[in-house]
């Protein structure tokens, strides 16, 4: 337990203090690749429930495309089993800041085996669904044929980023997570160490995920990140409403 005793004592990133009560669930997001697009504010709104206040950056609103592996899920003294804890996932998410608790609000969560994206939809309520993700040295491949959801990424990590800006800080550090769900708005208070994160050199970029009238795609990416990964501690729900 030495490794959760590490997470749990590095906290001088946090922009609030750590949850009381108990972790319930652990998790590793490795191999991260984060695509980061600027949309318009009246169309992201009437994708975020109204209860939801949609956080941006010096004016501006964005949304990004996640993809990782998520390895080792398990409860609070379980072991992780493989088969169902063990699995890529690209979520795409907004940015909320809820009574100044700066999280994400997740659009859309696909995860690679049918079993886990059950599992997890069912313990969490989030909106987890299948989709045919395969993941090599260096290339993401995504094909969601319900949705018509797309992407190939082919790329490199370059240089790590050591003085990241206030934008690569606003992106990536956030520790909740929101859920509008039977009209009760819920929040899920996480932890892990600051995300390590590098510059990306890419030979091959085709994504087509589309939200209403929002289109993510090549030619509107503004920012790229890569990251190693983190391990993550998550907290029971909280009901704010």
């Amino acid at each position: 337990m030495n490794h959760i005793q590490n997470i749990i004592s590095d906290t001088d990133h946090r922009p609030w203090e750590l949850p009381k009560g108990k972790w319930q669930y652990y998790q590793e997001w490795n191999d991260a690749l984060f695509l980061h697009f600027e949309v318009d504010f009246s169309l992201l709104r009437k994708l975020v429930p109204d209860k939801l206040h949609i956080d941006n950056f010096e004016g501006k609103y964005y949304i990004s495309v996640v993809a990782f592996k998520m390895e080792k899920i398990r409860p609070r003294n379980l072991p992780s089993v493989g088969f169902i804890s063990d699995f890529y996932e690209i979520n795409v998410r907004t940015y909320i800041n809820n009574n100044d608790k700066q999280g994400v609000y997740f659009l859309n969560i696909e995860a690679e085996k049918q079993l886990s994206a059950f599992v997890a939809r069912t313990l969490s309520g989030l909106p987890y669904e299948r989709s045919e993700i395969t993941r090599s040295t260096n290339l993401y491949n995504n094909r969601n044929t319900e949705k018509a959801f797309s992407l190939v990424a082919h790329f490199e990590p370059h240089e790590k980023i050591e003085d990241k800006t206030a934008l690569d800080l606003w992106l990536t550090e956030r520790y909740c997570l929101y859920l509008v769900k039977d009209q009760k708005t819920l929040r899920y208070d996480i932890h892990h160490a600051e995300w390590p994160l590098y510059s990306v050199n890419k030979s091959e970029l085709s994504l087509d995920y589309r939200f209403g009238t929002i289109s993510l795609n090549a030619e509107n990416i503004i920012d790229y990140h890569y990251s190693p990964g983190v391990k993550v501690l998550s907290w029971k729900a909280e009901t704010l409403d």
